[in-house]
């Protein structure tokens, strides 16, 4: 594989028409956040979101989208750049992309949940929840491979 571009050569788009959900779905369902997705799901989630591809040589290879009313919340979800492009930046454009839209300004409140990209969030103003004792959640992390099984 040649190696990565550098990130002028990479092309940010929020079209929806252009997000390859084949792409996507490959990505995710190795991941350690939605490993055994299916599919159908993918797409579902992909077509009820706001989202951002980022392309190099008309191949995607970054993603992102936001979960959102598009009035007062924001959940960002399912950010990725392939491992060979990764250090270029691409993750913060797609995000200052979909941070930029103008349906999504003056959200009061934005969400996301990572395990290892703080500082790339820090850089857009997240921080540690200022109150988690009000914050709850229901997860269910086997849901993927329970509905997998026949």
């Amino acid at each position: 594989m040649s190696s990565a571009p550098g990130s002028s050569s990479i092309e940010i788009s929020l079209d929806p028409q252009r997000i390859d959900i084949d792409a996507v779905h490959a990505f995710l369902r190795e991941s350690y956040w939605a490993q055994g997705i299916p599919r159908e799901i993918v797409a579902r989630a992909v077509g009820n979101s706001l989202c951002v591809g980022a392309y190099w040589q008309g191949d995607q290879i970054g993603f992102a989208r936001l979960v959102t009313d598009r009035a007062t919340f924001g959940y960002l979800a399912d950010v990725y750049v392939l491992s060979e492009h990764r250090g270029q930046g691409i993750a913060k454009q797609m995000v200052g992309a979909l941070f930029d839209h103008p349906e999504v300004q003056g959200l009061r409140r934005l969400m996301l949940v990572t395990r290892d990209a703080h500082g790339l969030y820090a850089d857009f103003g997240f921080t540690a929840l200022a109150a988690p004792e009000r914050h709850m959640e229901k997860t269910d992390p086997e849901i993927y491979q329970r509905a997998a099984k026949p």
